[in-house]
């Protein structure tokens, strides 16, 4: 891979597993120094680290909830001690659970959108104090469900339909500073927390795949190689943008 990334800084949420890890190592593969986040799983968050340093790459590993304001400035605040800067954010920490409306919690909906809406709000926020002169990028983890629900999915989906306009506002509001702001939106990737989930292997598992123009489910890296292009200077003429990582589907 080339370095199309060489020089800079990327802050990545919830990088302990799945398509976080993925976004991690790709980007440090085209030559960013990575900040690895994670909120408990300090074990995963280590085994990217190690795993980005084998290769050649850098990265440290970072601890603290995006839902939590103090987290979030601890979380930049060790990234640019040990890095001096951030110029990419990686918004991909998320949190879902599927219940039908009568099951809705107050509690359920707060843990949601707190994660996966006040989050970026606050990670962005952060970011802005150390992005440097000349720009930087925010890269939103969506997904299809933002546009396409599903049943059961009622809060998930809101949230992504939330971080999409989240997007396209801050994108409006950044640009003067030459800060691009997009998103990516994943269709059904094999993860860890699809597999607890039980989804591999169901009647759920093969409808989406049926829909699916590319006939199979995404892998983790599907979707990073579409972050680390909007990360890169190759997208310095893209913004409030959402690109579907989905093998067509919609």
């Amino acid at each position: 891979m080339s370095k199309k990334l060489e020089g800079k800084v990327a802050v990545v949420t919830g990088a302990s597993k799945g398509i976080g890890v993925a976004i991690a190592k790709d980007l440090a593969a085209a030559g960013a120094k990575v900040a690895v986040n994670y909120a408990s799983d300090k074990a995963g968050a280590d085994k990217t680290v190690s795993e980005i340093q084998a290769a050649g790459g850098q990265a440290i590993a970072v601890k603290g909830s995006v839902a939590i304001a103090e987290d979030v400035a601890s979380i930049f605040n060790e990234t640019v001690a040990a890095y001096g800067k951030v110029d990419i954010l990686v918004n991909n920490a998320g949190v879902y659970a599927f219940q039908p409306l009568e099951e809705i919690t107050v509690d359920e909906y707060t843990r949601q959108f707190g994660i996966n809406v006040l989050g970026p709000i606050l990670t962005s926020k952060e970011a802005l104090k150390y992005f440097p002169a000349e720009g930087g990028s925010i890269v939103n983890i969506s997904s299809v469900v933002a546009v396409s629900p599903s049943p059961g999915a009622a809060v998930y989906s809101s949230t992504k339909g939330a971080l999409d306009t989240l997007t396209r506002g801050l994108a409006a509001e950044l640009a003067p500073k030459n800060i691009r702001v997009n998103t990516v939106s994943p269709g059904l990737t094999v993860t860890e927390g699809g597999d607890t989930l039980g989804i591999r292997g169901t009647e759920m598992e093969r409808n989406i795949i049926a829909a699916t123009p590319l006939a199979r489910v995404g892998q983790p890296e599907d979707i990073a190689g579409a972050v680390t292009f909007l990360a890169s200077d190759d997208a310095k003429w893209i913004t409030g943008e959402r690109i579907n990582a989905a093998g067509g589907l919609r």
